[in-house]
């Protein structure tokens, strides 16, 4: 029994009989699939020594395919030669240079086929960031990382104890507003938090606005008695 399985996926029969006449005589089993739906059950069931991915297929495009595998940490790690006749379209979708796998443009001869699958195991060897976890990669790819909660909102509020004689106006006090709270909020708020969040922030402006006034009169009452 074959110790390597090569997978050829093209749903032309001429392109999949001439890879598989092209291969040097050895201890494989070529599989073939005329479609990429069929194309991925065999990448899902059986365990492949190569792919080699048209990029144009019906029912499942080699693209999707494409992307199943790569999102897979093992099955990512198979090496893979995607085919095409138009190269642009493969580099519409992924661009250059193609670290992981091989491109081998149609039409081929053997020695171009041999090349490619030799380039493509070599490719596959190579070391490859880990896969991030589910929402993980949304926040990285968004330059933003939701963690900030409602309950953490900064209000600068100066204590009488350590009041000076300079008063700060009211275009210095710090006070964070929704308009000037620029970072985004992704993390499950709803609307009704972000509701009670301005009702807080306009109740502590109101509380702030009075500690000024009575700091104002404490000043005052200092300025007379110093004169």
């Amino acid at each position: 029994m074959a110790s390597n399985k090569i997978l050829v996926i093209d749903d032309t029969t001429v392109v999949r009989v001439k890879v598989r006449e092209m291969l040097p005589p050895g201890n494989f089993e070529v599989l073939e699939a005329k479609d990429g739906l069929e194309g991925l059950n065999f990448i899902l069931q059986e365990k492949l020594s190569l792919i080699m991915l048209d990029f144009l297929l019906p029912k499942m495009s080699g693209w999707e395919v494409f992307q199943k595998v790569q999102a897979d940490p093992e099955l990512r790690k198979i090496p893979l030669v995607i085919m095409s006749g138009r190269k642009e379209e493969v580099t519409e979708k992924i661009t250059e240079p193609f670290e992981y796998f091989e491109f081998l443009g149609k039409p081929f001869d053997q020695k171009q086929l041999i090349g490619a699958i030799k380039l493509a195991m070599a490719k596959a060897k190579q070391p490859r960031p880990e896969l991030a976890a589910v929402g993980t990669a949304t926040a990285v790819k968004n330059g933003t990382v939701a963690t900030s909660t409602v309950t953490n909102v900064p209000v600068a509020v100066p204590s009488v104890a350590n009041v000076a004689v300079a008063i700060p106006s009211a275009e210095n006090t710090a006070m964070p507003t929704a308009a000037s709270n620029a970072t985004p909020i992704t993390g499950g708020v709803s609307d009704a938090e972000i509701k009670a969040l301005n009702e807080k922030i306009v109740k502590m402006q109101a509380e702030i606005d009075g500690l000024k006034k009575q700091l104002t009169q404490v000043v005052t009452f200092i300025k007379q008695k110093i004169k």
